[in-house]
């Protein structure tokens, strides 16, 4: 695995400079904040279910692929810091 991305930033990159959307442009669009859509494209939240289909009805993709993209950011930031889990193994 690879350190991929923020989702924000996926939808930066993808989404909204492409189609030269403003942040307040594309939350309007996307019927949240401005406050909203900043955290997520700043890396400060999460693409939640609801946000991934949003995103799914106004860029013609799928929700699954926006939470696969923030289920892999996630898991890539929890593994950084495997080591420091305190945790018992249990054998069968």
């Amino acid at each position: 695995m690879h350190n991929p991305p923020h989702p924000g930033e996926i939808v930066r990159q993808l989404c909204l400079e492409p189609l030269g959307l403003t942040v307040t442009e594309a939350a309007e669009g996307l019927g949240v904040s401005r406050k909203t859509l900043s955290a997520i494209l700043n890396g400060r939240a999460s693409v939640s279910p609801e946000m991934a289909v949003r995103l799914s009805l106004a860029f013609g993709t799928s929700a699954e692929s926006w939470l696969n993209h923030q289920l892999q950011y996630d898991l890539w930031q929890v593994q950084k810091q495997r080591k420091n889990l305190r945790v018992v193994k249990f054998a069968a």
